[in-house]
């Protein structure tokens, strides 16, 4: 039977150095506002982050950024200044059918551009010039469903072509517009629309070796009853041109969200310790926990392993050549290959690396919707069991 654990008491949540200089590459791509929001931190975090890396960077550097940025900022008031425009055309077509804001954007098409009648209407461009392409007299069952083609085309492509039919369904529910999964899976079909299809990937960590090795706490029991109960952690490699980049993980199997993660050119004992540290920081230092993982040399190493004694964590290993033993975290990276890898070229490693982290603390944990919680996302899912 799993401890009870106890969080210990801190004043704050710790973020590894890698988490903050991902966090402000995504502010740079977002805005701090935007990046904020999607990773679930206060702006102000992001402002002494960056505040503090700046500080660091060399006179011509900053005077490089602070005009790249000031571009940016300028190139963004002007989109917004647009946009707050064209509300004020087009009172109440947001509550209307996409046909209808669509001839809205025809009518002020002079007026405003397309890219952004279409960000604050809510529908895609493709789905306007498609409907312009179309336009005649169709019958009412026609444009209901070429209203409900364009809807969902939108979900799959906000959902970046990885959800299928049933996460979709849950999708357009969410939007009040329900249907049933062969709806939805007809209008897919229709569109020539395919969420990323799945390929094999073989195990990473090396086990022949003679290090100790923990018993298995967890037997195959992948639930848990609360947070930092239990927790879950592998390695998986990333192929760039520059050569193999290593992720670790931490999963929490309570809500399968990522608690932990560190990226690395190197598969060492550190990437797993600072996978490790990284759950302990977020989670505020909790004690207890049971932390699975395969009988890779990191995981048995003596770094590793002192890691766990000091903070007072059961090890747990899976048996030997089993990898059914840590299906869940086979199963992330199974998501990960799938939705975000295959398919695409990554040139570099800090490409793979800003990927990865958008990949896990955007869309993963905050919007992507898993089955274990009902189909919410992780962090939708511990809050609403904390409310």
């Amino acid at each position: 039977m799993a401890r009870q654990t106890t969080p210990k008491k801190t004043s704050r949540t710790r973020y590894s150095d890698e988490y903050k200089s991902e966090a402000l590459k995504l502010a740079e791509r977002l805005g701090v506002k935007g990046a904020a929001k999607e990773l679930g931190l206060h702006e102000s975090q992001l402002y002494g982050w960056r505040s503090k890396a700046r500080q660091q960077e060399s006179t011509s550097d900053a005077e490089q950024r602070l005009q790249a940025e000031n571009a940016r900022l300028k190139r963004q008031l002007a989109e917004q200044q647009e946009e707050l425009q064209i509300p004020k055309k087009g009172v109440g077509v947001l509550r209307e059918a996409a046909q209808v804001r669509y001839a809205f954007m025809e009518k002020h098409a002079p007026e405003f551009s397309i890219k952004a009648m279409a960000r604050v209407l809510k529908v895609s461009r493709s789905g306007f010039y498609a409907w312009r392409k179309r336009k005649g007299n169709p019958s009412p069952r026609q444009r209901r469903r070429e209203a409900r083609d364009a809807e969902i085309k939108v979900l799959f492509e906000a959902g970046k072509g990885r959800n299928g039919s049933i996460r979709l369904t849950k999708d357009m529910v969410a939007i009040g517009v329900p249907c049933n999964r062969k709806t939805v899976a007809d209008s897919l079909r229709r569109q020539g629309l395919r969420a990323k299809a799945a390929k094999k990937f073989k195990a990473t960590t090396y086990s022949k070796h003679n290090l100790p090795v923990a018993p298995n706490l967890l037997e195959q029991n992948f639930t848990a009853g609360q947070p930092n109960q239990k927790w879950v952690g592998d390695i998986t490699y990333l192929w760039t041109d520059e050569g193999w980049l290593y992720l670790a993980t931490m999963i929490d199997l309570y809500s399968r969200k990522i608690v932990g993660w560190a990226m690395s050119e190197r598969m060492t004992a550190a990437l797993v310790c600072n996978a490790l540290e990284m759950a302990l920081w977020r989670r505020k230092m909790p004690s207890g926990v049971i932390v699975h993982s395969d009988r890779g040399s990191q995981y048995c190493s003596n770094d590793y392993q002192n890691l766990m004694t000091r903070h007072d964590l059961q090890c747990s290993m899976s048996a030997k050549g089993n990898c059914y033993d840590n299906a869940c975290a086979e199963s992330f990276f199974h998501s990960l290959k799938v939705e975000l890898i295959h398919g695409e070229r990554f040139r570099t490693r800090k490409a793979m690396k800003e990927a990865v982290f958008e990949y896990i603390e955007v869309d993963y944990n905050r919007t992507r919707r898993h089955s274990a919680n009902g189909h919410l996302s992780p962090e939708a899912f511990e809050a609403q069991q904390a409310a």
